[in-house]
């Protein structure tokens, strides 16, 4: 699966500063890449409904799974790279610090999976 990287150049991901009605705002090419992943993942998720509804032995389907959990971390990791680089980055030039607290919470939700 082919990783696409992410720098300023890129653009990447930028966030607004933040408010409460905060938005997240991907170049197209960044949308277009992870929306392609989420509906192969999707697809993946059909297939493994599928397995089961046939009696697929549980191995298989679990061998299934795993690799949607590892095309899922995938996506977030392309999320969080964007989201540190752009909008965490911004926060924090604008003296907005808290944005390190939200961030190390999502990293911990992140990491428990």
């Amino acid at each position: 699966m082919e990783e696409l990287k992410m720098d300023s150049e890129n653009d990447a991901s930028v966030c607004p500063a933040h408010t409460s009605e905060r938005k997240s705002h991907h170049s197209e090419q960044v949308k277009k890449n992870l929306i392609s992943r989420l509906n192969r993942i999707e697809g993946q998720v059909r297939g493994v409904k599928g397995l089961i509804e046939k009696d697929t032995y549980c191995d298989d389907v679990i061998t299934q799974i795993s690799a949607i959990q590892s095309a899922l971390n995938s996506v977030s990791k392309i999320l969080l790279e964007g989201h540190l680089k752009n909008c965490v980055v911004e926060r924090i030039q604008e003296g907005d610090m808290d944005v390190l607290d939200e961030f190390l919470v999502t990293i911990q939700k992140t990491m428990k999976k």
